[in-house]
């Protein structure tokens, strides 16, 4: 399989691991509820000084904990009303062409490796069914899927959270798993 350089420098990365304190974990939680929120802010809301704040910021980010500054878009009022998860079982030595076109469909958002019945997870988006139809052909486009499996999602139950991850790294005995 091919590995991409900036995949293999996005993994060893993560094998870092960032030691987050409580106001890490302040911090992070107040920049989730306001993320336009400027640092001298974040500094008073905190009750620390505005270079405090700033050097926290720069570790997070340059650690990898921080990934972006971007705007959460909400992909329905843009008229995706349909979101799929597709799983994929690409044929011995072709993962590296199948990612690269799924790379080049605007509709496919998210694409994971995974174990199990498939070998790749995507979550795609759709302005209708027939819509999500003619995504899906586009997928399989490429030669080296050799199965699919679609799933229409009717609902999100829990939405993309961070919040209790980053509070169970700053207090690991405050929050267990069930």
């Amino acid at each position: 399989m091919r590995l991409r350089l900036d995949t293999l420098y996005t993994r060893v990365r993560r094998t870092v691991v960032t030691m987050l304190d409580a106001l890490d974990g302040r911090l992070l939680t107040a920049l989730a509820a306001q993320p336009r929120a400027g640092v001298l802010t974040l500094a008073r809301e905190l009750g620390v000084a505005r270079g405090t704040v700033q050097a926290r910021l720069d570790r997070m980010v340059s650690s990898g904990v921080i990934a972006g500054f971007g705007p959460d878009v909400d992909l329905a009022a843009l008229g995706y009303e349909v979101t799929a998860f597709v799983t994929l079982e690409i044929v011995q030595g072709r993962m590296g062409d199948v990612a690269d076109h799924l790379r080049a469909i605007p509709q496919v958002i998210e694409v994971h490796m995974v174990t199990g019945v498939g070998d790749l997870l995507c979550r795609v988006v759709a302005r209708t069914n027939d819509h999500l139809g003619a995504v899906l052909a586009h997928i399989l486009e490429v030669p080296g899927i050799g199965r699919t499996t679609t799933m229409l999602s009717l609902d999100t139950v829990v939405a993309r959270r961070t919040g209790p991850a980053v509070d169970a790294v700053v207090d690991p005995g405050a929050r267990r798993p069930g």
